[in-house]
């Protein structure tokens, strides 16, 4: 009986596989809030990503007119991809409410915060793009992260 209840339970459950993570943003920048945008993306491009060929290293993202665009994103070329391939490293178009756009535009040009993405993953069958409002850290701030990371494993193990 114990079975069939665990087995209900992973079914119910939000199953969103993490196909790249930015780890270094989180190192390099102090992160103020999270958006969640769609990526315009070919199809090469859509079964490149679930494949997790996609790095989200020196990435980030900028708000051009009324349109996001991600910028230094490199989705690997498709292996079983034809001429019809697409280029690694192109900008790619996101897609944010027309409101969320203007808020981060804004943002960005008022107060000095990078747009830097943290993870793609996929949800209910798409392609989603965890967009982070950040403030670049200082070499002193990071040391202290460092810090406090190392003393909270050390208590955890005691």
């Amino acid at each position: 009986m114990c079975e069939v209840l665990k087995v209900k339970a992973q079914k119910d459950k939000k199953f969103n596989p993490v196909f790249s993570e930015n780890r270094k943003a989180r190192h390099d920048y102090t992160v103020l809030e999270t958006i969640e945008c769609g990526i315009v993306l070919t199809g090469t491009e859509v079964k490149s990503v679930r494949h997790g060929e996609v790095s989200l290293a020196g990435a980030f993202a900028v708000v051009y007119g009324n349109e996001l665009w991600l910028q230094g994103a490199d989705i690997a070329a498709y292996k079983f991809g034809n001429r019809f391939n697409h280029e690694p490293k192109s900008r790619r178009k996101l897609l944010a409410h027309a409101k969320e756009i203007r808020e981060l535009k804004l943002k960005t040009e008022a107060k000095g915060l990078t747009l830097v993405p943290l993870k793609v993953f996929l949800k209910h069958g798409k392609v989603k793009v965890d967009l982070g409002v950040c403030r670049g850290k200082q070499a002193h701030d990071k040391r202290d992260a460092l810090k406090e990371k190392a003393i909270r494993r050390d208590l955890e193990r005691i």
